[in-house]
């Protein structure tokens, strides 16, 4: 049993490996009190049916041990099934893209250098025989048999890409050259997770896909703004010359399960603030606005817009837009706090208005989000509760990051 784990260390992860060998002390354990029992049998002659039948119990509970349970997967037949790489795979996003492929039958390579993945928002898949998890970064180069790509890798919360603005770009530019160079070789379609960010602080609203932006190149945002939009470049350079296959999908702002509590993100703040019955801290006036669309609406929409023939960006987002202020005010209600609002001083470069214009999903995908925002929210803040129990019991308790980047602060790109 250890040599076995050991084996498919490489392949699929320490996780599993522990839980293999803590199997295998329990199934040591029950033969042992199954050599017992067989002891016992023959000096207790009257126990032996009593014997028998917990001996068999015994077995049983074994026997499950070493059963994993998968969610239900579709059986598609040889020529319907895709083999499918998601970077990213195990974030926040790339790990929903992955449920929803993983349970229509494709077969399915995560990759992720697990900077903001997590491991755990993939592991109940590890281990089934169509999906395979691979630790590496997209920034070197990867040789792989794919027939699509959904390349999701990058940070997307400001703190988080802004902690390493060089590695930002690293991810969006080269990290994305060499996934375009991936789908030439194979002959793979390839989508690219884009943003709203490509609009920068909008001049037009509500943005629509024709506006080319308002975007400071030099500002703290900048490192994912750029980056983006050079990706979304590279893109249709490859389709132009190289004839690759090329979908670009811009994405609002989602939340949903899987989040990282403090990611910095209006809605993981929110909540996480709420919940700990601490201020709910809103930059500037709380003016702004932003337009919230659950995370399985945004899953639907990749999967959708990556199986049409639509090669031009295309929007995905939930147009119901709100205040900050009035979303600040809703999660409070929903989770019933009695936490103050705490009004700072805004963040550099804080578009004033987000909201997507989707006609063209709309039109040309059939796609329109469907889940409604309190729907939506209350999952979310299940999902946070849960989590505060789990890290609670593990002694860490997540604190908001702060909207700013810290100044003067030494990194290894």
């Amino acid at each position: 049993i250890w040599s076995r784990g050991t084996s498919a260390e490489g392949g699929a992860s320490i996780v599993k490996l522990r839980r293999m060998r803590e199997q295998a002390y329990v199934l040591l354990w029950v033969c042992d009190v199954m050599q017992l029992l067989s002891s016992f049998q023959t000096s207790i002659q009257h126990c032996e049916e009593a014997t028998t039948s917990l001996t068999l119990c015994f077995a049983l509970a074994a026997r499950s041990l070493f059963t994993q349970k998968y969610p239900p997967v579709k059986f598609l037949s040889e020529k319907d099934r895709k083999r499918i790489l998601i970077t990213g795979g195990a974030g926040f996003v790339g790990s929903h893209l992955t449920d929803k492929l993983m349970m229509d039958g494709h077969e399915v390579t995560v990759v992720d250098n697990f900077f903001t993945g997590r491991k755990r928002n993939v592991e109940h898949w590890i281990g089934h025989e169509n999906f395979e998890l691979i630790n590496h970064d997209v920034v070197e180069p990867l040789y792989i048999e794919v027939d699509q790509i959904y390349h999701l890798a990058s940070p997307a919360s400001p703190p988080n890409y802004m902690y390493n603005p060089i590695k930002t770009l690293k991810t969006n530019t080269i990290g994305t050259l060499n996934m375009l160079g991936l789908a030439k070789r194979v002959g793979a379609r390839l989508l690219l997770a884009s943003t709203s960010e490509v609009y920068g602080d909008p001049e037009v609203h509500p943005q629509s896909e024709d506006y080319w932006g308002h975007v400071n190149p030099i500002g703290p945002r900048a490192c994912y703004d750029e980056g983006k939009r050079v990706a979304e470049t590279m893109c249709y350079a490859y389709m132009k010359q190289e004839g690759v296959e090329v979908r670009v999908a811009r994405i609002f702002n989602t939340f949903g399960p899987r989040m990282h509590m403090n990611d910095g993100r209006v809605v993981s703040n929110f909540i996480l603030q709420a919940l700990q019955g601490e201020p709910l801290t809103v930059y500037g006036s709380g003016s702004q606005t932003r337009a919230f669309q659950y995370v399985s609406d945004l899953v639907n929409g990749l999967v959708a817009l990556m199986n049409s023939n639509v090669s031009s960006p295309v929007n995905l987002g939930n147009p119901e837009e709100h205040t900050i202020l009035e979303f600040a005010q809703l999660i409070k209600n929903l989770v019933g706090s009695g936490s103050e609002i705490q009004f700072l001083s805004e963040a550099q470069d804080d578009p004033q208005k987000r909201k997507p214009d989707i006609r063209k999903a709309k039109m040309m995908l059939a796609w329109e989000p469907v889940v409604p925002l309190e729907e939506g929210l209350n999952k979310a803040i299940h999902y946070f509760r849960k989590e505060l129990e789990y890290q609670a019991n593990n002694q860490y308790i997540p604190k908001p990051k702060p909207a700013r980047i810290k100044k003067g602060r030494t990194r290894h790109n």
